[in-house]
């Protein structure tokens, strides 16, 4: 299947990922997610190729790469959702904007975000929205020169990790319902012990 979309500036090559790429994405997922806290698991040759099968025939996402001499040297996961869950208008959303360290600087990120809003246009979206590591800060000066303000901070566990967490809180919660209710009871009889005792 051809790429939905493929275009030369310069020397950089940006297009929608193809299988053949799934070496070189993985080694750019790796690079990208090596500072991540808790760390991103790895992922095989074999759940690329079916990521990028299942993009391919996503309309609402894409996983653009940028190619130098037909390495892949940055990507960019698009994906087009509303801006939240009370508004009606949408955006692109830029998750893991990633350029290899010793390709910066040469308007790689900069040719991907140009996609990005090449892909906004298209749709009529009139929004882009990007999020990278808080940790970033490269990146993060990078975006706030484009002209991206900072909404939100992104923050992930794993589900067993919230659990363990959540747990006390709610054993807590759950002993102060039950030394309410054991005081509701003693309230009551305490006031038909009264009741009785003047009856």
């Amino acid at each position: 299947m051809p790429p939905r979309y493929s275009t030369n500036r310069g020397a950089v090559q940006i297009r929608d990922a193809a299988t053949e790429d799934a070496t070189g994405l993985q080694s750019l997922w790796i690079d990208c997610t090596s500072g991540y806290r808790p760390p991103q698991r790895d992922a095989s040759l074999e759940q690329i190729e079916g990521a990028i099968r299942r993009l391919e025939t996503e309309p609402s996402e894409r996983l653009l790469v940028a190619t130098l001499n037909d390495r892949p040297v940055g990507v960019a996961h698009l994906r087009r959702a509303p801006v939240s869950p009370i508004h009606d208008e949408d955006a692109i959303h830029v998750g893991y904007l990633h350029v290899l360290s010793q390709y910066r600087r040469r308007g790689v990120g900069k040719q991907l975000l140009e996609a990005a809003a090449d892909w906004a246009d298209e749709k009529d979206t009139p929004h882009v929205v990007a999020s990278v590591a808080g940790t970033a800060r490269d990146a993060n000066r990078f975006l706030a020169r484009l002209g991206f303000s900072q909404v939100a901070v992104v923050r992930t566990c794993s589900v067993m990790t919230l659990r363990n967490k959540l747990e006390p809180a709610v054993a807590k919660s759950a002993k102060s319902a039950r030394s309410a209710s054991s005081n509701i009871v003693a309230v009551r009889r305490l006031k038909r012990s009264i009741r009785s005792t003047v009856s």
